[in-house]
């Protein structure tokens, strides 16, 4: 039944498309308003399609419907319920499945959004390139990668999820907010193109698609930085981030959309850079389809990535179709996409802004050559190479750095030009901090000199963030006479955008420096321990209690248990474990952290206790990591900050505090 269902809703989507393409186009040639209205009601049933496509797949792993192939291949009688609800995009076909589902609500929110435009030419034509998108994956459903196959065996239970994707409920998150990323880049992809389609490649588009970009960015910001922790939580090797294919195929096209949301501000003020920021959002999802390829085609070996399945050669043929159908339309619109702006001064905001661009290109281009290279090299001369961590801490490092420069200096630069007073007014305060923290950090830091760096350049950022805040507040409290918290709260409101974009900056600087202080000062070793026997590490003391074991239909698992402190300081017991899987060959192991504001303390069983109870452990101290997702937690709150309504608030400010605090 569920089978039969699932089968309908996929082919409601695929028809949905068809008729929605069909249908708009035939009001965009004969411009009879009726067809555009009618076809614009086509997203409704594409977002019905995949609630209802993914409610039968849900429901036939609740109920264990082993008859559909991928039930019985990805959960077991035994797998909890929480990894039973997971289970519908922990493979292939559920994930197609679930990047349907959040196309539809995408299409259906911008449909909403643009229900007043159906007549502009511009909507039209980015609604035929989301049904295109649509239509590509609704195929990818019911032909390459079905969900809803149906199984040649008779099974009685299944085999269970990978033993990875089924011990931590990140599981639940991790993979829904990357994916709303990489789908939400569907809409202003689509009226970028649509912008070269009609000729209307202004700034219109781009006030169109402001919010749809920040919510797609912000939500693959979440992603990342729930990868990362997920990461850090299950796979037990002490580190968030390990250069892994999959990762980089994720931060990709990040690096591009976050160029892209700074480019934007320029071609706004300035109507500069139009052929940059059409570049940037096409490979930006151009890049979301080839992070797609690289974790579905089976091309890679990775924890991520699934089977080898038939749907790699469609998804590279689409990835090509893309960038060759977006550099054409740049290409044909090319003389009509040069701009009256141009960069007055070296030293202004918009420099800083073309600099920034630069150096996101640059960040963007080397990580996709250390992933992309191993694999051309393999096809083209079947060898084998590997492209490790210090290829891509070596090439990105002064990348970085130079970001982080860019950070702190281009929200105080003016448009146009500047002078060298306002220069010193404004990063008098911001350089001293720096100044100290960097000689702090050479005093008192065992980082190196990129390190040293890192920490001076995220305390210049940060002050010169703090004065913004603070010049704008002391304004509002001398003009409007209000009191410190409503004048903080006024400012904000009067331009979100710009004070939620430095918030974000905040969350930039802590996991600067979070990344910093675990790389540069991280300590690993290895105990062997009998039962009451202690051991110390870096200045925590980890005495071995004991081990116990259980079992329950999904997994069996040892537990050992370790009590920590810290000189006097009891920080509690933890228990790492390792779990045997039956469709797994060997034990997985999953670490136990005690989290702390300037330490982490990371235990990894290394093997199960002998038949004396000595057991080993292996123990990492890993600096300010909970740094690193307070960041992201920054970054998250920012993104909300930009996305909310600009309020009017009466100002008076003077002119020479108004040029100050102003993006």
């Amino acid at each position: 039944m569920s089978a039969h269902v699932g089968t309908f809703a996929l082919m409601l989507g695929v028809t949905s498309s068809l008729l929605g393409i069909v249908v708009m186009a035939r009001g965009i040639t004969t411009g009879e308003a009726r067809y555009l209205r009618l076809s614009q009601r086509f997203t409704g049933a594409i977002l019905i399609a995949g609630v209802v496509a993914m409610g039968a797949m849900q429901y036939a792993l609740h109920a264990h419907d082993y008859t559909i192939k991928y039930v019985a291949n990805n959960v077991a009688n035994g797998t909890p319920g929480l990894f039973t609800v997971t289970a519908a995009w922990s493979a292939l076909e559920g994930s197609i499945l679930l990047w349907i589902l959040i196309l539809g609500g995408f299409m259906a929110g911008t449909a909403i959004a643009f229900r007043k435009r159906v007549g502009d030419p511009l909507v039209a034509w980015a609604t035929i390139v989301q049904y295109i998108v649509a239509l590509f994956f609704f195929g990818l459903t019911v032909t390459v990668a079905n969900p809803f196959a149906l199984n040649s065996k008779f099974v009685i239970d299944g085999t269970g999820p990978n033993p990875l994707l089924q011990n931590h409920p990140l599981i639940a998150f991790h993979p829904p907010f990357l994916y709303a990323g990489y789908v939400g880049m569907t809409i202003p992809f689509s009226f970028a193109i649509a912008a070269l389609v009609t000729g209307r490649f202004g700034e219109g588009w781009l006030a169109d698609t402001r919010k749809a970009s920040m919510i797609a960015w912000g939500f693959l910001t979440i992603g990342i930085v729930l990868g990362a922790w997920w990461s850090y939580e299950v796979l037990g090797w002490g580190g968030y981030w390990g250069w892994d294919p999959v990762e980089n195929a994720s931060l990709l096209p990040w690096l591009t959309a976050t160029a892209f949301i700074h480019s934007v501000m320029v071609q706004e003020r300035r109507a500069m850079l139009r052929v940059w920021n059409l570049s940037l959002i096409i490979a930006t999802f151009s890049l979301t389809i080839l992070g797609t390829f690289l974790t579905r085609s089976g091309v890679i070996t990775s924890v991520h990535a699934f089977s080898e399945s038939k749907i790699g050669p469609a998804l590279l043929s689409f990835f090509g179709l893309i960038v060759v159908s977006g550099l054409g339309l740049i290409a044909w619109r090319g003389d009509r996409l040069r701009t009256p702006g141009r960069i007055d001064s070296v030293v202004s905001r918009e420099s800083a802004f073309l600099m920034n661009n630069l150096l996101f290109a640059g960040f963007a281009l080397v990580i996709f050559t250390g992933t992309v290279f191993p694999l051309l090299v393999e096809s083209l001369q079947n060898k084998q190479l590997s492209v490790g961590s210090p290829y891509f801490a070596t090439m990105t490092s002064p990348i970085g750095l130079g970001l982080l420069f860019l950070m702190a200096v281009a929200p105080v630069l003016p448009w146009r030009a500047t002078s060298g007073e306002v220069l010193r007014d404004r990063l008098f305060v911001p350089l001293w901090a720096g100044a100290i923290a960097f000689v702090s950090a050479v005093v008192f830091s065992s980082a190196g000199f990129a390190g040293v760096c890192a920490y001076g350049l995220a305390a210049f950022a940060l002050a010169g963030i703090v004065r913004n805040f603070v010049m704008a507040v002391r304004a509002r409290i001398s003009t409007q006479h209000e009191n410190p918290v409503r004048a903080l709260l006024n400012t904000v409101r009067g331009n979100p955008r710009r004070w939620g974009g430095l918030i974000v900056h905040v969350g930039v600087v802590l996991i600067a420096v979070a990344i910093t202080a675990s790389q540069g000062s991280a300590i690993k070793q290895e105990l062997r321990l009998s039962r009451g026997q202690s051991g110390v590490v870096a200045g925590q003391r980890i005495t071995y209690v004991g081990s116990s074991r259980s079992v329950t239909a999904q997994k069996s698992t040892l537990r050992s248990r370790f009590a920590i402190h810290d000189g006097d300081d009891n920080l509690g017991v933890y228990t790492p474990e390792i779990s045997s899987y039956r469709n797994a060959n060997n034990g997985i192991g999953t670490p136990s952290v005690h989290s702390g504001l300037l330490r982490d303390v990371y235990l990894q069983l290394a093997a199960a206790p002998d038949e004396r109870d000595r057991v080993t452990v292996q123990v990492a101290v890993n600096p300010m990591i909970l740094w690193l997702w307070l960041g992201g937690l920054v970054m998250a709150f920012g993104t909300c900050v930009c996305l909310t309504p600009k309020r009017s608030v009466v100002s008076a400010l003077p002119v020479r505090v108004r040029e100050d605090a102003t993006v």
